[in-house]
């Protein structure tokens, strides 16, 4: 008991005899941590700005000449303009440009084969073979559908904050902004990335068909096209975007209606492959096996 007494004691007298150290230093201590941020500061500064830049991007940067060159012997022109539209329309995952992916592709290409030829088994061969050629090309792909799928939801969200902004008597470039300001994701992407070109000096309507271009979406699309339409003919922007906010809802309302539509056939893959016959186990087992004791 005594021994925990003391022990106690020492540990509080220690504890008052660090808070009143910490107090007395305290200036002392906020000196040293703003003479340790002006510092940091400074090697921020002096330090080249590439390596500012992460070290996947100046690997990628580094390599990049050389895997330009490899891809142009082993890829056809066309083709690579085809993956850029596609990684374009896919939003560049990961930040990868068209060399890069295809030398991605092409690893894992071979890395399939590698294991198919170490298993020694004509089947595992041919299926590694097949998940090396067609997975990047299918990640490519739900890529490129998921973010479309993202634009075309927040479609009609983004076009009453235009319509409003615009009626509000903010221009087509402002009322732009500020959807860029109040909303996200790709589609506020892509209007950012137009307004930025717009503000270089490229011209409105070329820069809406580049956007339409990167985007190749039809309800977006069209959207552009009207807008670039009115602006030729002088037609008023806020009737164009109450119209097409009101198509885009019923372009909506009307793939719903369709998905809706095909789920009883999608539904009755899994019925028979799965449901009907395990009931008919359950139903018809008894029976049979009765039969069978008979006989």
């Amino acid at each position: 008991m005594e021994l925990l007494l003391i022990t106690t004691i020492s540990l509080a007298v220690i504890t008052g005899v660090m808070a009143v150290l910490s107090w007395i230093n305290r200036e002392r201590l906020a000196a040293l941590e703003r003479l340790d941020s002006l510092v940091q500061a400074r090697e921020e500064e002096i330090r080249p700005l590439s390596l500012h830049q992460p070290l996947r991007k100046r690997l990628g940067e580094a390599f990049s000449p050389f895997l330009g060159r490899l891809v142009e012997r082993l890829v056809p022109g066309n083709k690579r303009e085809n993956y850029e539209q596609r990684l374009t329309s896919a939003g560049r995952p990961g930040d990868m440009s068209v060399e890069t992916f295809i030398t991605i592709k092409y690893l894992i290409i071979v890395a399939a084969l590698a294991i198919g030829f170490i298993s020694r088994s004509a089947l595992t061969f041919i299926a590694a073979a097949l998940i090396g050629i067609l997975a990047p090309d299918m990640f490519l792909k739900n890529s490129e559908k998921r973010r479309k799928e993202k634009m075309v939801k927040s479609l009609p969200d983004v076009l009453d904050l235009i319509s409003v902004s615009v009626e509000a008597g903010l221009s087509f470039d402002a009322a732009l902004q500020k959807v860029v300001e109040k909303t996200s994701g790709p589609l506020t992407q892509e209007f950012e990335k137009t307004l930025q070109e717009i503000n270089m000096g490229k011209p409105r309507r070329e820069a809406l068909r580049d956007m339409a271009d990167r985007i190749n979406v039809n309800d977006i699309t069209v959207f552009l096209s009207a807008v670039i339409q009115a602006d030729q003919l002088g037609v008023s922007i806020s009737n164009v975007l109450s119209i097409q906010s009101k198509q885009v809802r019923e372009n909506r309302r009307m793939r719903a209606e369709e998905a809706a539509q095909k789920a009883p056939v999608k539904i009755l893959i899994p019925l028979v492959v799965f449901i009907f016959p395990t009931l008919l186990i359950v139903l018809l087992g008894p029976a049979v096996l009765q039969i069978l004791d008979n006989f």
